[in-house]
């Protein structure tokens, strides 16, 4: 299915107009409670966002036709429906301290989903049908037959991707809500989790936990490739940084991992797509 399909039934003309209340935001999160929600956007729900907005400006709906919080609430279903289905799975029981990481990435997620749900209001829509094999190229819950080491290293590998795919996403989207603090905020301090997420994921994976150049890292197959498309730039503010100085500090390397690089709406949509039940 395409994404920007998913995302036209669901214009930005039935984004709620009334302020969404710190209360109301809290209230959508169901039995998962105020500490689960302040443990998935760890600096809490700052005071601004008492005056958060579903809505956007008729100027930045023509100009992104799909939300911003629409397509985030792609990704975040995406996450959340994954971790839930590791869990599920039983693949996980043989690595307790994975288990444990996952169970905990799993409420932040849920969190997500609930807080973007909130903010959409009558713009929200129920999660689609995902396909986490990407078309037959992956067996991460050992649906198939594959054996749990190496389902393991699959779940770690998506996890990695879609976690990555979260950090640039949000930080693709804060753009287009600048003009809306309290969701700006929002936006921003998931985007911190999602991060904080990757590096924990690719540190069980034994790699680094930031992204050198546009690698994909150690068993990532190129299908994930797009998950990290520009991450090798080194220009910002017109500025090449290699050109700065001399040493490590400015090196093509230490470079790009400084920076996350933002993903657009198209982009990241796309990789999305590649998880949608057809």
């Amino acid at each position: 299915m395409s994404i920007i399909k998913l995302l036209e039934d669901f214009t930005t003309d039935k984004l709620t107009t009334e302020p969404s209340s710190r209360r109301q935001m809290f209230g959508s999160m169901g039995s998962l409670g105020k500490k689960a929600a302040m443990a998935a956007i760890p600096f809490g729900l700052a005071a601004s966002t008492s005056k958060a907005k579903a809505a956007t400006t008729a100027s930045a709906m023509q100009t992104y036709p799909n939300s911003s919080l629409q397509l985030a609430l792609v990704l975040e279903y995406i996450e959340a429906d994954f971790y839930a289905k590791a869990l599920d799975s039983g693949v996980l029981s043989n690595y307790p301290k994975a288990e444990a990481i996952y169970m905990q990435i799993s409420k932040h997620e849920t969190a997500h989903v609930n807080l973007l749900k909130g903010a959409l209001g009558d713009a929200a829509f129920d999660a689609p049908e995902f396909d986490f094999t990407a078309g037959g190229n992956f067996d991460p819950f050992g649906d198939d037959g594959t054996n749990d080491a190496i389902a393991y290293q699959q779940l770690l590998i998506l996890a990695q991707a879609f976690e990555d795919t979260g950090v640039r996403a949000y930080k693709g989207q804060a753009t287009n809500l600048m003009n809306d603090p309290g969701l700006l905020t929002v936006a921003l301090q998931i985007h911190s989790v999602e991060a904080r997420h990757a590096s924990e994921i690719r540190r069980l994976r034994g790699i680094k936990g930031w992204i050198t150049g546009d690698e994909r890292g150690m068993g990532v197959p190129p299908i994930a490739q797009p998950v990290y498309i520009h991450e090798d730039n080194t220009t910002h503010g017109g500025v090449d940084v290699t050109t700065l100085g001399d040493g490590s500090p400015f090196s093509f390397e230490s470079s790009t991992e400084a920076y996350d690089e933002p993903l657009t709406s198209d982009d990241a949509g796309a990789i999305a797509a590649l998880f949608l039940q057809n």
